[in-house]
């Protein structure tokens, strides 16, 4: 009698035991392809620290990967003073444009997604179609219309040819749709309407309370696009006191490698570029778990 319950226990332990052995294995292996992931993602940001901590020369005869003699207090004094500090009027440049063009990217993904979820009017499906269309569409295929377009009404060269563009966010209103068709009961607005207040009223007092992780997570996509805008302010701006970072340092690094020799500025560019990312940097951890919850939120109404 024994023998035989410790035959069944010998069997059910051989039965469970091949599942176990499978997901030990499909674990292993998706924590060594997140790994390489991660490893693929950090390594450049790993680089451009290691080389924003040398010179000119050393970034051409030491390893690339590690740090050789320390000169990042010296960069950091180039990228601030040269050309009589340019770089911090680029800095607040692309500090206005993308904190404009991503509020009002955000405000107004917000308002047409809460229109195109809960409002029913004529053309409402066909105008939403239109606008999954222009997700697929890619900017810089819009730039040379969007450019004559402000050549016509006399804006380019102006900072409105790189914030009005950016108002436009066809994923964000994508986004607020999906998120709002969920996150607002139609049992509220009715209650709303019941107790006398009007639609504006329910949309900023009642709605925008509710819409607000959404909005926070378009905020940020819209940021980051606004922030490392290039192609766009290229086109469209000729003063370089306009320019933004992306294109300011573009244009020192065109310099640096198509002068002789006289003007080497790839550490100073290098390190300007390191001093360009950690804004957006901040603007991430600050905004992390409205992002996390915005997008997870979205996912699952989707």
């Amino acid at each position: 009698m024994t023998a035989t319950v410790a035959d069944r226990l010998a069997a059910r332990s051989q039965t469970t035991a091949a599942p176990r052995r499978k997901r030990s294995g499909r674990s292993t292996l998706l924590t060594v392809a997140m790994l390489l992931c991660l490893v693929y993602f950090l390594l450049p940001i790993f680089w451009l620290i290691v080389a924003s901590t040398k010179a000119n020369e050393d970034l051409f005869s030491s390893f690339g990967l590690w740090f050789s003699h320390m000169n990042l207090a010296e960069n950091l004094q180039n990228v601030f003073t040269f050309q009589n500090g340019v770089f911090v009027h680029w800095m607040v440049n692309s500090l206005i444009y993308a904190v404009v063009s991503g509020v009002g990217a955000s405000a107004l993904a917000t308002a047409a997604g809460y229109a195109f979820a809960k409002y029913r009017f004529p053309g409402g499906n066909a105008m939403f179609t239109i606008v999954l269309g222009a997700v697929m569409i890619p900017m810089t295929a819009l730039a040379i219309p969007t450019y004559l377009l402000f050549a016509g009404a006399n804006l380019t060269n102006t900072p409105w040819a790189v914030i009005l563009p950016s108002l436009v966010s066809p994923f964000g209103v994508y986004l607020m749709r999906v998120y709002a068709a969920d996150a607002v009961p139609d049992s509220l607005i009715e209650a709303a309407r019941v107790d006398g207040a009007g639609e504006m009223r329910i949309f900023l007092q009642i709605v925008l309370r509710l819409l607000v992780p959404g909005s926070i997570t378009v905020l940020l996509f819209a940021l980051v696009a606004s922030w490392n805008n290039y192609f766009l302010p290229l086109i469209m701006l000729n003063s370089p006191e306009l320019f933004p970072l992306p294109v300011g340092l573009a244009q020192w690094q065109a310099a640096s490698a198509a002068g002789s020799g006289s003007q080497a500025l790839f550490s100073t560019v290098i390190t300007g570029s390191l001093v360009s990312v950690l804004p957006l940097m901040a603007a991430f951890l600050f905004l992390q778990r409205y992002w996390q919850s915005g997008l997870g939120t979205g996912a699952v109404k989707a």
